[in-house]
């Protein structure tokens, strides 16, 4: 029986209608087929996230790109607050949660972690100091994490790739987006079946 893994989604606003949509890109379903898992997809609802998670078996929380944070000019609280508690979640439930670029930088912010402008991420491959390579879509980043998280990784130009939680290490945060790769990668396959005991 393959897990329940829930998955948020950005939010689009479609002016000419005026109606917010959640939206996630197609190459996530590829990738959790690709991992062997059940992709739950949440509406950045609070309360319907919560009867969701109350009422259906889910082993994993990702939380995934897109959208900036409120607190950095984003325009979707609702989503911040969907993210935030899908967080306590993991620590109170000891669920594994893997935060994907914004994902990352919303578990940066919930435990502290001030986020700040990175010049040359957007759109981009480089170089990290494990000698992986890895693409890179965001203007959001962290040289330095605070405790309780710890680096697992930096580009060569100092910009955390991925924490850690030194207490509860099934929180894990990459900045790269493994579904964008086609095929998906290898070691990002293995990566996400080891945050999930897949």
């Amino acid at each position: 029986m393959k897990k329940l893994i829930a998955i948020t989604q950005r939010v689009e606003y479609m002016e000419q209608i005026g109606e917010r949509r959640d939206a996630l890109s197609q190459e996530w379903a590829r990738l959790a087929d690709a991992c062997r898992f059940v992709p739950l997809l949440l509406p950045n609802h609070l309360p319907t996230v919560q009867e969701l998670l109350a009422a259906l078996p889910v082993e994993g929380l990702l939380l995934t790109g897109g959208n900036d944070l409120a607190a950095y000019g984003g325009d979707a609280p609702e989503r911040d607050e969907v993210e935030r508690h899908l967080i306590q979640t993991a620590v109170d439930r000891r669920i594994p949660l893997l935060g994907v670029c914004r994902g990352m930088q919303t578990v940066l912010d919930y435990f502290g972690t001030p986020l700040r402008r990175v010049d040359g991420h957007v759109r981009v491959e480089h170089a990290l100091d494990s000698g992986e390579t890895v693409n890179s879509f965001h203007g959001w980043g962290a040289a330095e994490c605070r405790s309780p998280l710890v680096p697992e990784a930096r580009s060569t130009d100092g910009v955390l790739e991925a924490v850690s939680h030194q207490d509860y290490p099934w929180i894990k945060g990459i900045m790269w987006h493994p579904e964008r790769y086609h095929p998906a990668r290898p070691q990002d396959i293995a990566r996400i079946k080891e945050v999930f005991s897949l």
